[in-house]
């Protein structure tokens, strides 16, 4: 396991399975009563091998001040893998089940890519569990009417039989973790240090672990935020990479005009690319903490 220092895992259970938590209750945090301290809730995106590793360059530099909860969201890490398609509803659903599960009134929440976008639809349908939203490259992938489900890759891995070779082969492999994060979430390939391919193969390489991964590649868990996001209520800012592949920050820009009375700052971030929490993560830290004072 990649964890931080003082950070142990904890676990609750949800409609679809056991979550898989991550919080900072051991030294060096013990000298801080950690009940009396306001909650901040990481969410990772998806992809091959995705889990709450995405912020653990992050949210360590909040845990003085913060009740910091990092889940592994189901499917992913190692929260439980159950053997199914996975839709949006089932990470609507068991979002709002774990906020309501460790969370005592509304609280800021920072999610990244789809799963950002799905919080965005979270926080629709239950804003009094969200203080503030804090969200990297929030798409929903099929924005504007454009059909990732169309792609070439979509469609090779919607093949039966074909998907499952092409995960083992493919994805949960060094090679193919470190080819997805080249290709799909970095600006600049010499900042993915080893660490980072090993805690995302050990992610990828957990029974079952190609159901959810495959749901995501194939476009089932894809929607167009665009006819979502002018019902949104809660203050959000977003932060985009300039570099993001296939989701550039001009979606940001059309995304959040259509409802700037949520949206209250769009960041990008020049050579950047899909996870700027991994990439540039002083940089992703300083622009939290500034959002966290604009949308207080």
């Amino acid at each position: 396991m990649f964890l931080p220092p003082g950070f142990n895992q904890h676990a609750i259970v949800t409609t679809l399975g056991t979550m898989v938590y991550y919080t900072a209750d051991a030294t060096p945090w013990t000298e801080t009563d950690r009940d009396s301290l306001p909650t901040l809730v990481f969410l990772h995106g998806f992809g091959g091998g995705s889990s709450a590793y995405e912020w653990s360059k992050v949210y360590p530099a909040f845990a003085s001040d913060y009740r910091i909860l990092a889940p592994d969201l189901i499917g992913w890490g190692r929260s439980d893998h159950p053997e199914r398609q996975y839709q949006v509803e089932d990470y609507i659903t068991t979002i709002i089940e774990f906020l309501e599960q460790t969370c005592d009134s509304a609280v800021p929440v920072v999610a990244s890519s789809l799963t950002a976008a799905i919080v965005i639809r979270a926080a629709i349908a239950r804003p009094e569990l969200f203080q503030s939203l804090i969200l990297t490259t929030p798409a929903g992938l099929s924005d504007f009417s454009e059909d990732y489900t169309r792609s070439f890759f979509a469609q090779l891995v919607s093949t039966p039989v074909l998907d499952r070779l092409l995960y083992s082969t493919g994805i949960a492999t060094s090679w193919g973790i470190r080819n997805f994060l080249e290709q799909r979430q970095f600006a600049q390939p010499d900042r993915i240090f080893p660490e980072i391919v090993e805690a995302y193969l050990e992610s990828a390489q957990q029974p079952n672990a190609e159901y959810a991964a495959l749901s995501f590649v194939r476009g089932d868990l894809s929607f167009d935020l665009s006819l979502y996001i002018s019902q949104l209520t809660v203050p959000a800012t977003m932060l985009w990479g300039k570099r993001s592949q296939f989701t550039g920050p001009d979606i940001g820009r059309r995304l959040a005009a259509l409802n700037p009375q949520a949206i209250r700052k769009l960041y990008v971030l020049d050579d950047v690319g899909l996870t700027p929490q991994l990439e540039l993560p002083a940089v992703t830290i300083a622009l939290i903490r500034r959002s966290l004072t604009l949308l207080k």
